[in-house]
């Protein structure tokens, strides 16, 4: 770019048309249909898989879908490019790995994300596991609406999405705080789960519905459920590599082909997989580094950290119905260019989020908040912005993958 400032400052040129949204998220019982078939995903129960649970998920991935399995924002596993047909042979297999619920509206409520790295008997396992025995005490809620289980000695998922969070406060008890709002009340850890299911019946009873999350709610929290606590300062994300309870790896864009993440088990001597919401897996007691197996077609995710960037992109053409764009070949580009420093930017970026996302289209699915450098999908090209969210203003629009190379000095 030759005027960084008035690139940055110039008018925006549009806005993007909204997209299909479809106001619930797939389940195995529930699927969702896409372009290369149907979506099937899979919550694990305290993020974590089996050995054998795993290892059967990756062979049923094989026998009847697409070959690959994806993680999610919100610490799912999903099954994709399954014909309508096979839809019967799969939950045969994932109900004898015992990886189903009683029915859609149970599976529905289980959305809850537990902080990774917890232990047995600590804070998270004990109040996630009272929360997911205690699903039939919620009240009926938007689909989207989610639970956060982040209780070990600092939090790690302040940046994950979550409406009822329980976390550790800045004081170094437990606090209940609901999303959109910065401070928290204290709870004690016998009467945490009971004060979620509480303030999720406030939500419900206050017109919740309405908003749909808990962050659009503004109606005032009742006296009890408000408090002027702080979560503690946020512990970073799990590390690439040797981790105390075995191994992580990070997955390009979060997906992995199913027979190397079955080998990568295998080799590694993992016990379990735990699903973290951040395109990582950690290989529970695993003996050895396994991450060549997962990560090749990847630009080097260490020299990407170094060099101060994250990169982020959802499934796109043709595995998505509402995608035209090929997301993920342009953003390992992107990727290969920040990792060298070789991306030219506005100057005004300096203090935006040093990420990059490419969206198939304007909901955003790999990544909700602002990124420096966003690219969003729109029929066959893509639509630039600076520090934005798909379906935001933006400044250059129907580029091609060339162009979009072109403008950001990537040679």
């Amino acid at each position: 770019m030759t005027d960084n400032a008035t690139a940055l400052a110039g008018a925006r040129v549009g806005t993007m048309a909204a997209p299909r949204v479809q106001g619930w998220c797939p389940g195995a019982l529930r699927p969702m249909m896409s372009g290369d078939g149907l979506v099937l995903r899979l919550r694990p129960r305290l993020a974590r898989f089996t050995r054998d649970q795993i290892l059967g998920i990756c062979a049923a991935a094989r026998r009847h879908g697409a070959g690959l399995v994806d993680l999610t924002s919100r610490a799912n596993l999903q099954v994709r490019g399954v014909p309508e047909a096979a839809w019967p042979q799969l939950l045969d297999a994932f109900g004898e790995l015992g990886l189903l619920d009683a029915d859609a509206r149970l599976e529905g409520r289980r959305n809850l994300l537990v902080a990774p790295d917890w232990v047995a008997g600590d804070d998270t396992e004990r109040l996630a596991v009272e929360l997911a025995g205690r699903l039939d005490e919620l009240p009926d809620l938007p689909a989207k609406v989610g639970f956060v289980i982040d209780a070990g000695d600092a939090p790690r998922l302040l940046g994950d999405p979550g409406d009822f969070r329980i976390e550790r406060g800045e004081q170094g008890g437990l606090i209940l705080r609901a999303a959109g709002r910065v401070q928290g009340v204290e709870v004690t850890a016998d009467a945490a789960v009971d004060a979620l299911i509480a303030l999720a019946h406030w939500f419900a009873a206050s017109g919740g519905a309405a908003a749909g999350r808990m962050v659009r709610h503004r109606a005032p929290l009742p006296a009890w459920a408000c408090g002027a606590l702080l979560p503690a300062a946020a512990a970073a994300r799990l590390a690439p590599g040797a981790h105390p309870l075995g191994w992580v790896c990070s997955l390009p864009f979060g997906q992995a082909d199913a027979a190397a993440l079955a080998d990568a088990v295998v080799a590694s001597g993992a016990k379990a997989v735990r699903i973290t919401p951040w395109r990582q897996l950690l290989l529970e007691a695993a003996r050895s580094g396994v991450s060549h197996k997962l990560d090749s077609a990847c630009t080097d995710s260490d020299a990407l950290a170094a060099a101060g960037w994250q990169v982020e992109a959802c499934a796109g053409a043709p595995y998505c119905v509402q995608a035209g764009v090929d997301t993920r070949a342009l953003a390992l580009r992107l990727a290969a260019a920040a990792a060298q420093g070789g991306l030219s930017l506005p100057a005004a970026l300096a203090d935006a989020p040093r990420l990059i996302h490419v969206s198939g289209c304007a909901k955003g699915c790999a990544h909700a908040g602002p990124a420096a450098i966003c690219l969003t999908g729109r029929g066959t090209a893509f639509d630039l912005a600076f520090d934005a969210r798909p379906g935001e203003p933006v400044h250059a629009a129907g580029l091609s993958p060339a162009a979009v190379l072109e403008r950001l000095g990537v040679h």
